[in-house]
């Protein structure tokens, strides 16, 4: 295999990592700079890459999976309230805020309770819907359009 000289400027400080190398292991600087080069370019980088993002699209399917099951929660609960609540009476109106500041309050701490223990609910949820196969991944992705399966 024919060679070419190729004149590079490098930081200080990779320089000395390679020189470092080059004598730890006794070999040119060359050699590792072209098995770098060889590594780098390698069709293996490629799939490694692939199987990289791959995982990545996965992970953000799951994330707007979870994210359209926690709107489309929040959005029927509020108009299901809105629907079945009737308007509290003036007199009452000052005791209504006083209970539901409390209420607030106590579903803040259950709120931080469920998260430190590292709990999901939407997770709970989807897996009551959907259990996954053999403790992998869930097997479907619900979709805006259609009904959940």
């Amino acid at each position: 295999m024919s060679r070419a000289r190729l004149n590079v400027y490098l930081e200080d400080e990779h320089l000395r990592r390679l020189e470092e190398v080059a004598t730890l292991k006794g070999v040119s600087k060359s050699s590792i700079v072209a098995a770098s080069l060889a590594t780098y370019f390698s069709p293996e980088r490629s799939a490694a890459v692939t199987r990289r993002l791959d995982a990545l699209s996965r992970h953000l399917e799951r994330l707007e999976r979870d994210q359209t099951i926690l709107l489309e929660t929040v959005a029927l609960w509020i108009r299901h309230q809105l629907a079945v609540t009737a308007p509290v009476p003036e007199a009452l109106q000052d005791a209504a805020r006083a209970q539901g500041r409390a209420r607030f309050a106590d579903f803040l701490g259950q709120l931080a309770r469920h998260l430190q223990r590292g709990g999901s609910l939407v997770r709970d949820v989807w897996q009551e819907i959907d259990p996954p196969p053999s403790g992998g991944e869930f097997a479907a992705v619900p979709t805006r359009e259609g009904p959940l399966p």
